[in-house]
């Protein structure tokens, strides 16, 4: 088990403006871009901080910004590789982990729909192309996003409508 020190503070899906929504409040604590780039250069192994500017193209002053708040979050540990002068590697823990499928899927779309040429692509150690499909983990069947419904957390949030956020 973790440290729960290195978890990520757990709060009401309500704290942030607008529908009570756990999509929102995840983007409060990643919806930024050196955020989710970070953790792109942490999952390749990357876990120096010259190398995750290098890698990145983060200003030094927002990358240690945004380390410091990833840190405090708990989406990545920081460990000492130097004592003299003092130097860190930064590393995911499971929380920031976690993030993998999100970034996978980010991925995924841009190379549909935005760029010419996929710059990268990962494949299985069967040798095929890595997809991010939505998968029922009850039934071990892809889910068409037509088959998806939203179901009223009336315990969580009494006030949550599909069509209106009160």
């Amino acid at each position: 088990m973790e440290n729960p020190a290195l978890q990520p503070r757990r709060r009401p899906a309500n704290e942030v403006p607008g529908r009570p929504c756990s999509i929102a409040t995840t983007l409060s604590m990643v919806g930024e871009r050196w955020t989710l780039l970070i953790v792109r250069e942490l999952s390749l192994g990357n876990h120096r901080f010259t190398q995750i500017a290098t890698s990145t193209g983060a200003p030094r002053d927002i990358l240690t910004a945004r380390l410091r708040a990833m840190e405090s979050g708990g989406l990545v540990s920081r460990r000492r590789y130097q004592d003299h002068p003092p130097r860190y590697e930064y590393h995911l823990t499971a929380a920031g982990t976690d993030l993998y499928p999100l970034l996978a899927a980010m991925r995924e779309w841009g190379d549909r729909w935005l760029v010419d040429e996929p710059p990268v692509s990962f494949t299985h150690t069967c040798g095929h192309r890595v997809a991010i499909v939505p998968r029922c983990p009850h039934c071990h069947v892809d889910v068409d996003l037509a088959e998806n419904r939203a179901v009223k957390a009336t315990s969580h949030a009494p006030e949550w409508n599909r069509h209106n956020p009160h």
